[in-house]
């Protein structure tokens, strides 16, 4: 050891003081080269570095390289020996604390679980929630639809398609596009919970327009009774007398609810249709329409006159309308044929009583075509214009009395024209 040292010391001066070293190691070494070459025969080793170890009379030299590694050798083998004697002493406490690591992770991990179980429970009861409403909107949807189709199919039978038109039911129901969606797709039930409100605006108009409808028909009903009970007023008839052959036990009508809009307007509605039907089926007996077709060419008006034949002033009872020989002549109210042959100037003659004192003869006919005692309705084709009796060429002469009193036809006419616009 206190060889090596030496040595060692030897590299330290040979470093610090290079130039004196360089003159007495030359001398030194050529000494001990040549000892060496005597001894060995080999060639001096002048220049060359090293560590080298004694023991017992024993040199060992080492070259740099191969001395560092061994020192770095022993220097990781003290390292590991530390390490491994630490681990052996803490080794409890390591493992304690990783198993408390372990356990921190795993509650960690289960309370994340639990988090999501119970998110996922809410979604779900959402979803159930959400699905239960869709159902109680979608049978909202289905029972308000029945109800606007009962009140279209009602609306439809009250119109008059000459005057009003038909309302007409719709041709496929709505429920038929509309489907469940699916449990658990929001997006699907967002989108089919818009469609539901698109449905339930257009479900609005509908009753919008079906209240509109039946608010028109309310109005129309009730003008066109006021315009019959005024025509029937100023005619003199009395629009009050019970029509014939009906009757039954008498069942109030029952007034629906507050809430019940569309039932109130349906009930004022069929009061006023009700009305004017009763006051229409009064007009069916007055005879307010027109014994011709066509243009009316009247040759004499009602009053007094020259006679025609006589040439003195005298009354003349009815109208007469220039015609075709062979035209038909329409009886202008319903009623009952009284009359029916050849009555003295009026020829050919028909009267009709249409009741309530009303009566309309039709002169000069060419031909007759009912008999006594047979009903007819308006319009219907009674004989054939002609120039029997008392005439001057092809006509009809036209009457009307009330209570056997010739009254002039002219009003009734007019009164005609006022309810059927001319």
């Amino acid at each position: 050891m206190s060889q090596w040292s030496t040595s060692r010391s030897q590299q330290v001066a040979r470093t610090q003081y290079p130039a004196q070293y360089s003159a007495q190691g030359a001398a030194g070494h050529a000494h001990d080269g040549g000892r060496r070459h005597d001894r060995r025969g080999a060639q001096p080793t002048s220049g060359r570095t090293g560590y080298t170890i004694a023991h017992g009379g024993r040199q060992v030299r080492f070259g740099p390289v191969v001395f560092w590694i061994a020192v770095g050798t022993v220097v990781i083998m003290a390292g590991w020996s530390i390490t491994a004697a630490t681990y052996l002493a803490f080794r409890d406490d390591v493992l304690r604390t990783l198993i408390a690591h372990q356990a921190d992770q795993q509650f960690a991990y289960e309370d994340r679980i639990a988090e999501l179980r119970a998110q996922i429970d809410r979604t779900t009861s959402r979803q159930l929630l959400d699905q239960e409403q869709f159902e109680q909107k979608l049978d909202e949807v289905m029972r308000r639809q029945a109800t606007l189709e009962q009140h279209a199919t009602t609306l439809s039978g009250m119109t008059d398609p000459a005057t009003t038109g038909s309302i007409r039911p719709q041709a496929k129901p709505i429920s038929d596009s509309i489907a469940a969606p699916p449990r658990g797709e929001r997006g699907r039930q967002s989108s089919i919970g818009a469609a539901l409100g698109r449905l339930e605006a257009s479900l609005d108009r509908v009753e919008h327009r079906q209240s509109a409808t039946l608010a028109q028909l309310d109005d129309r009903y009730e003008s066109k009774a006021r315009l019959m009970r005024g025509v029937l007023t100023q005619l003199g008839v009395k629009p009050d007398n019970p029509p014939a052959a009906v009757g039954g036990p008498f069942v109030p009508i029952k007034l629906p609810g507050e809430n019940q809009g569309f039932q109130r307007a349906l009930l004022r509605t069929s009061l006023a249709r009700a009305d004017a039907n009763r006051l229409s089926n009064e007009l069916i007996t007055v005879p307010v329409r027109k014994p011709v077709t066509g243009e009316i060419d009247e040759t004499s008006p009602f009053g007094v006159r020259m006679d025609p034949f006589v040439h003195e002033a005298a009354m003349h009872t009815g109208i007469d309308f220039r015609g075709d020989l062979g035209e038909p002549i329409h009886a202008t109210a319903a009623g009952k044929v009284s009359i029916a042959g050849w009555t003295g100037g009026y020829g050919k003659m028909v009267e009709i009583q249409h009741g309530n004192g009303l009566a309309t003869r039709y002169g000069h006919l060419s031909e007759i075509d009912v008999s006594v005692g047979d009903q007819v309705r308006i319009g219907q084709v009674i004989g054939k214009l002609g120039s029997t009796g008392r005439s001057t060429g092809p006509h009809v002469h036209y009457e009307t009395r009330v209570d056997g009193e010739p009254v002039n036809p002219q009003k009734f006419l007019d009164a005609g024209d006022k309810l059927f616009g001319g």
